[in-house]
């Protein structure tokens, strides 16, 4: 139904302007208690067997909702609704912005991909923590927090705009992401170098530990599929060094060669960050290498190009606890949750491994034996 649905009208519309209507659908949704208990029974059943425990947290699942879709933690309830087992909002920058000018999100429909430049566009940290602290939990699920860099502000001014939205939201958080990877910032992807990432790293971690005194907030960096292999290895060694809690990859890539891209050229030379389908190699290929670097001793977790529950699976033996998605959604719509939970309750069970947390790297240390 819902493929007919999307031909018929979402692919009919501008890309940003259905991603707002899908989202006051949810949004309403959630808000009307039998309705919201249907959709709940339909769309997000829960299997014993995918709980998750990681970063500390006890999950129904591996599975959540990645950064970009919910930018300013109005859709939390409505997108655990709807099966997501974690929901990561942001990305959410120091002052608040407008983002790039339109027209800035572009659906590459051949190859079930997404092109965006939307350029943080967000309320503000301040904004965005004055929502969370006052949100009155309807449906029960983990809540990251991905922070950024505010456009406006220079490189050097960096670390001060990461530790005021730090100081803001840390306790707010389940856990806290630091995005230095997006490609829509100008100079972010500068901060990957270890030489600018380990003082922005160690200054968020303080502020973190200084702002909440009564528990430890995990701390994760978000890094981009575009690195370079011994840059992944730099990361995750530093990572290491600093005490992390995880790596998130990967984010979009602006890469467009290679990728056996099918789309119209005039879409495919847009610029910003391509997601979906076409990163899935890649995004693979970066979190194999940060899990032969760091083993169990940080959480991985798998973003980009996972469509079904074979994609997340693969993830999982490739060394991810934690796995997310958001362009598949738009493609595959409201039931995507559904049959990703049940795909992957079925492949364990099918599988040689008594929990979920035992498959987590098995390919990796299947090859090492």
């Amino acid at each position: 139904m819902y493929p007919l649905f999307f031909r018929l009208v979402f692919r009919r519309m501008d890309p940003e302007r259905a991603h707002h209507l899908a989202f006051r659908w949810i949004r309403l949704a959630v808000r009307i208690p039998g309705l919201r208990d249907v959709v709940g029974a339909v769309l997000a059943p829960r299997y014993e067997a995918l709980r998750t425990d990681a970063l500390g947290l006890r999950m129904s699942g591996p599975f959540g909702l990645a950064a970009g879709f919910d930018k300013n933690a109005v859709a939390i309830d409505g997108m655990a609704m709807l099966g997501f087992d974690h929901v990561e909002i942001g990305t959410v920058t120091g002052e608040a912005q407008p983002g790039n000018p339109k027209r800035r999100l572009f659906r590459l429909l051949p190859d079930r991909a997404l092109i965006n430049r939307m350029g943080f566009n967000n309320d503000g940290s301040a904004v965005v923590a004055a929502r969370l602290a006052a949100r009155r939990e309807i449906v029960r699920t983990t809540v990251g927090v991905n922070i950024g860099k505010t456009k406006a502000v220079t490189e050097s001014g960096a670390v001060a705009d990461y530790v005021t939205s730090t100081e803001r939201l840390a306790a707010h958080a389940d856990y806290l992401v630091v995005n230095v990877s997006s490609p829509n910032t100008p100079g972010l992807r500068d901060l990957q170098a270890t030489s600018a990432l380990r003082p922005l790293l160690t200054a968020v971690r303080e502020a973190a530990d200084r702002t909440v005194t009564d528990r430890r907030v995990p701390l994760l960096v978000k890094i981009a599929p575009d690195l370079a292999d011994e840059d992944v290895d730099a990361v995750a060694d530093l990572a290491l060094e600093l005490g992390l809690d995880g790596i998130i990859a990967t984010n979009t890539t602006i890469a467009r060669e290679g990728l056996g891209l099918r789309s119209a050229p005039d879409l495919v030379r847009q610029t910003g960050g391509l997601s979906g389908a076409p990163l899935k190699e890649r995004s693979l290929e970066v979190l194999r290498r940060l899990y032969a670097r760091v083993g169990d001793r940080l959480v991985l977790v798998g973003v980009g190009g996972i469509e079904d529950a074979e994609d997340a699976w693969q993830r999982i033996l490739a060394g991810a606890t934690l796995v997310q998605g958001y362009s598949a959604f738009i493609y595959r719509g409201p039931f995507w949750m559904r049959a990703m939970h049940r795909g992957l309750a079925a492949r364990l069970a099918a599988g040689p491994y008594p929990t979920l947390a035992d498959a987590v790297g098995a390919d990796t240390w299947k090859a090492t034996v």
